[in-house]
């Protein structure tokens, strides 16, 4: 099974619906590294509906409990 920043990498330039803390982010992933997945928002539900500046959001690895492509979601 792929760790959260294989998957994470997968997942780059695709809409992503993530869960961090609890709660559930929709956006585009940007940029990952090995402590952090940067998402910018997109509107959708749950979404921040605006701008983040450079790469948006960043979210912690070890706090990101679940991630996966948002068009699973809305078919």
């Amino acid at each position: 099974m792929f760790n959260m920043y294989d998957r994470c990498c997968r997942y780059i330039g695709k809409d992503v619906r993530l869960t961090h803390e609890g709660r559930v982010h929709y956006g585009r992933v940007t940029r990952v590294d090995r402590n952090y997945v940067w998402i910018r928002p997109s509107r959708g539900p749950g979404g921040y509906g605006y701008f983040y500046g450079g790469f948006g959001i960043p979210f912690a690895l070890g706090a990101v409990t679940g991630i996966a492509l948002a068009s699973a979601f809305f078919w």
